[in-house]
């Protein structure tokens, strides 16, 4: 299949919503990062709607934000994974507001179109990129483009909850092309730079992931992007000692919102 066919099929599922396409070309279509752009698809465009009405429900102490590597865990159509993240999170109201193959640029653009305002969480948990990295190497111009709308996301997120301490996890390294391992480090470099370590934490748990070379462990992704449940632990057992510090261990009873999936989902996914 040559690449202009790829687009086009990359784009018409991308439309259509979910987490059924994640990256798999140049990173955002060179967008800019910084800059808020909408997902037009029915599916993403339920999604959002479905979000706003989880984040007017209230009872949030922590706030996950990401892409489908962030909503796989906390979403219905992943019960496996879902099981999982209440076993992790239960007792600290932790909400999950992550949409599937969103670009840096989308997840800003939901933030300041409603889905954070009013929710005042202690916590907010960012994961984004990965999307606009692709599989295709960059250059100063890519890496460049990608901190700078990671650092508008940080930016919008400190409007809509100032009192929140934000974690920026690094990005994950992706395993579909080795050769954009130097790009995910080089932007990982930039984000130690946006932490201060008070109302910005910054979280690397790549090396209990990936070896030196960013080559994923056996075991922690089926697709060579998304993690499984021994990923998805690994990143847990990275955030729980922080959420112990900043809130306390887990209540006995849960207050957040109930999770929700991709509307397009019929049946459980495998995971």
């Amino acid at each position: 299949m040559n690449f202009s066919v790829r687009f086009i099929v990359a784009v018409f599922i991308a439309a259509l919503g979910g987490d059924l396409v994640c990256g798999q070309l140049g990173g955002g279509l060179n967008r800019p990062a910084d800059k808020p752009a909408p997902r037009t698809g029915r599916n993403s465009q339920i999604a959002h709607e479905q979000l706003l009405e989880k984040a007017k429900e209230g009872g949030i102490d922590v706030y996950f934000l990401g892409d489908s590597i962030t909503r796989r865990w906390g979403a219905t159509d992943y019960p496996e994974f879902l099981a999982n993240w209440r076993t992790n999170f239960f007792g600290w109201n932790a909400a999950n507001f992550g949409w599937g193959a969103d670009n840096i640029e989308n997840i800003l653009w939901r933030v300041e179109n409603g889905e954070l305002d009013g929710v005042n969480p202690k916590i907010i948990v960012v994961l984004a990129g990965i999307n606009n990295v692709g599989t295709v190497p960059g250059g100063d111009v890519k890496v460049e483009n990608i901190t700078r709308g990671l650092k508008a996301l940080v930016s919008a997120c400190q409007q809509k909850a100032p009192n929140a301490i934000i974690i920026l996890t690094a990005i994950f390294p992706r395993n579909d092309n080795m050769a954009v391992i130097p790009t995910i480090n080089r932007i990982n470099d930039n984000l130690v730079k946006m932490a201060d370590e008070k109302k910005v934490r910054y979280l690397n748990v790549n090396d209990k992931l990936a070896d030196k070379d960013g080559k994923l462990f056996e075991g922690m992704s089926k697709d060579k992007l998304h993690p499984t449940l021994k990923g998805y632990q690994v990143w847990a057992d990275g955030l729980k000692p922080i959420f112990t510090e900043i809130l306390g261990p887990p209540a006995k009873t849960d207050h957040a919102p109930l999770p929700t999936g991709d509307p397009s989902a019929r049946l459980p996914r495998s995971n």
